[in-house]
């Protein structure tokens, strides 16, 4: 294959008032036309620096390029200014980049047909007529049903899925050679998340366009990787195809990434194997590994070294590893831990089993439509619709299904924080469906919520004791001031955080960090039920590893009980005792983990299993993947019959007119399908 770009002994530099941060640290890697290359790493490892330094899009200052070339069919375009007008061509006109967050991305006042248009004239010298065409062409070949009417669509009308498909649409416009996916699909669900990289994908096979997804989901790269880079804090580490990284790792570093990653196939009571401690600081590389401090292979003769250099693995061509020591499968067996260390300390939910902690009970919440100038109330829209389970003390119940499902109301209307349409909410015994604030204060004690952003559950200007002491002082339990000091470094000692870290402020911590300080506080009042909404989604896989294990510790010696929300079926797999998969605001099956992953009845769950990759790059290629087409229907035009109607491989007139009621399929399994 012809080299389509190279880049030689990149180094960015952020400098700072008293310090040079090294973010890229001299970095080498090719492209090849019609190839798809992974870039994998921890966040701060470098991953999205490397990329957008060589289209000069890091701020200068403090962003600076202090050294290297990269050569795009046969130009240096670091040798272009950042404003020339050469450079302005190849970005977004021969290099084209889809960015993590969408909405954040495109313009909130202009349509999406405008914004389209104005790149494609600018590139393509096309006219607006000619230009508006083209954007309507681009949005049907991404799969958005009735483009013309969705160009005059504002970014905020459209889903999240239509959104990434739009930035993929316009990452497309010109034609480009090279697409540069960064987390494109990170924040996705796992249906949503496949349709767009089965999509890129296909792209790649038709154009020849080489894709380079940016991501920590390792799990994504065996699927649709062809080379993998593996990057440690401004480093490539180690490089060479996917099946060379995922069966013959030989970088510490890379082997642990793929040891903490959950798996529909591993043994559910293995805990999972992070990698200890945190990226080293940038500015202070020093003459050793950056690795050293953290990896459980080392040897004097990494101290005595200095920095490893890249260097062939074996007789490869394309297998790189910076590394000192060769890492054998021999070796590895003899010093990694011993399998009987990682198992679980007792199983999960077997202590209180049959103590029915929380019972939701045809739950259904509404929220109303309003309309004109005066507000006035025109209508409402169902956003969970006669939702029933029940939580044990004692044990973990998974709540899954895509964005929208209604999973998160479903947690606030049993915190309380919206209001119920109908139905009950038991709490140890107690109706608090209607209580009033006064009355919920005993009950509140006992029910904590981790929420999906840390950093936003924190108030950035109060320091993280005070934070961790507040439900202490809320709920008047009685400690002294001593007392509170002294349960408050219990809480840090407890979710693994120096108790010295209390005076500092959210900013001065890593997201891991600041995670384990939001689940301290949950546990200040020593709740008896922990709400986890997505707690761990935009976490790094290592991290992840270490709050999983983190949470399953507590419970066993707390004895409490999780709601865990989340859409990584993998995860949910690993922690859950139950699960409930929710579509369109309902619950369409329900059951133990090992029923519903083993044996699951509705189509729903069916493809959203079919929808999970997983880190086994030979299974990947040889699995015909059941993809859901379409997105979830609004709420405020909910199908007449069966909710998955729309979407459903097996759907018949009857689905489109009665609703199935939920039958029992199995001990402890029901589910809500005609096709049973």
């Amino acid at each position: 294959m012809k080299r389509l770009l190279e880049v030689k002994d990149l180094t960015m530099e952020f400098r700072q008032r008293s310090k040079t941060l090294i973010a890229a640290n001299h970095i080498s890697y090719y492209l090849e036309e019609g190839e798809i290359v992974a870039f994998v790493g921890e966040s701060g490892s470098g991953k999205s620096v490397t990329q957008y330094s060589g289209l000069q899009l890091v701020p200068c200052p403090p962003g600076h390029v202090a050294g290297g070339e990269i050569w795009f069919q046969g130009e240096n375009i670091l040798s272009y200014g950042p404003g020339s007008e050469k450079l302005r061509q190849i970005r977004g006109g021969q290099i084209g980049v889809i960015f993590q967050e969408p909405m954040t991305s495109l313009n909130p006042v202009m349509t999406i047909g405008k914004q389209m248009a104005e790149s494609i004239c600018l590139h393509l010298k096309m006219s607006k007529k000619e230009a508006r065409q083209r954007a309507e062409e681009l949005l049907e070949k991404v799969g958005i049903p009735d483009a013309k009417e969705r160009l005059k669509a504002y970014p905020h009308q459209l889903s999240g899925g239509m959104r990434q498909r739009v930035m993929i649409a316009m990452a497309l416009s010109c034609n480009p050679k090279v697409l540069i996916a960064d987390e494109a699909t990170t924040a996705l669900d796992v249906t949503t998340q496949a349709q767009i990289l089965e999509l890129m994908k296909n792209i790649v096979k038709e154009t020849g366009t080489t894709l380079v997804i940016v991501t920590h989901n390792l799990s994504l790269v065996a699927r649709y990787a062809d080379r993998v880079y593996v990057m440690y804090a401004g480093e490539i580490v180690e490089a060479g195809t996917t099946d060379e990284i995922f069966y013959h790792a030989s970088h510490p570093y890379t082997i642990g990434l793929l040891k903490a990653i959950p798996s529909l196939s591993a043994p559910r009571e293995q805990k999972l194997v992070p990698i200890s401690g945190n990226v080293g600081n940038l500015a202070d590389r020093g003459q050793n590994c950056m690795f050293l401090p953290r990896c459980p292979y080392a040897s004097k003769e990494c101290e005595s070294k200095g920095t490893p250099q890249p260097a062939p693995v074996g007789d490869s061509d394309t297998h790189i590893r910076a590394c000192h020591r060769t890492l054998t499968r021999e070796v590895l067996e003899k010093e990694q831990p011993a399998p009987q260390a990682l198992l679980r300390t007792k199983k999960q939910g077997d202590a209180q089993e049959n103590q029915v902690l929380l019972q939701v009970e045809d739950l259904s919440v509404t929220f109303p439509i309003y309309s004109g100038v005066f507000r006035k109330k025109i209508g409402e829209v169902s956003a969970v619709n006669h939702v029933s389970f029940q939580l044990h003390r004692g044990e973990t119940f998974g709540l899954v299904g895509e964005s929208g499902c209604g999973k998160s109301t479903v947690a606030r209307a049993i915190m309380r924080l919206e209001e119920t349409a109908s139905g009950k909410i038991l709490f140890d015994g107690t109706d608090i469906t209607h209580r009033k604030e006064k009355e919920l204060y005993p009950v509140r004690r006992n029910m904590a919520m981790i929420f999906q952003d840390p950093y936003g559950s924190l108030d950035p200007r109060q320091r993280v004791g005070d934070a961790v002491m507040e439900p202490l002082v809320n709920f008047k339990l009685g400690y002294s001031k001593k007392e509170l000091d002294h349960r408050v470094d219990e809480l840090f000692d407890l979710v693994g955080l120096d108790g010295t870290c209390r005076y500092r402020l959210p900013h001065e911590f890593s997201g891991g960090q600041r995670q384990r300080i939001v689940i301290a506080r949950a546990l200040a009042a020593n709740p008896s039920m922990i709400i986890c909404d997505e707690a761990i989604s935009a976490l790094d896989v290592s991290i992840q590893a270490q709050v999983i294990n983190l949470l399953e510790e507590l419970k066993e010696r707390l004895g409490m009980a999780y709601l865990f929300i989340a859409h990584d079926l993998s995860v949910v797999r690993h922690i859950s005792d139950r699960i409930a998969v929710m579509y369109l605001g309902q619950i369409v099956e329900t059951g133990g983990w090992k029923e519903l992953y083993g044996n699951p009845r509705h189509p729903y769950t069916q493809a959203l299993l079919d929808s999970v990759p997983t880190p086994n790059p030979e299974y990947e290629r040889n699995r015909s993947a059941h993809k859901i087409s379409g997105e979830v229907p609004s709420p405020m035009n909910r199908p007449d019959g069966c909710a998955f109607c729309t979407r459903c491989p097996k759907a018949s007139e009857k689905c489109r007119i009665k609703m199935p009621a939920m039958e029992q399929v199995g001990e402890n399994h029901q589910a809500a399908c005609f096709f049973l």
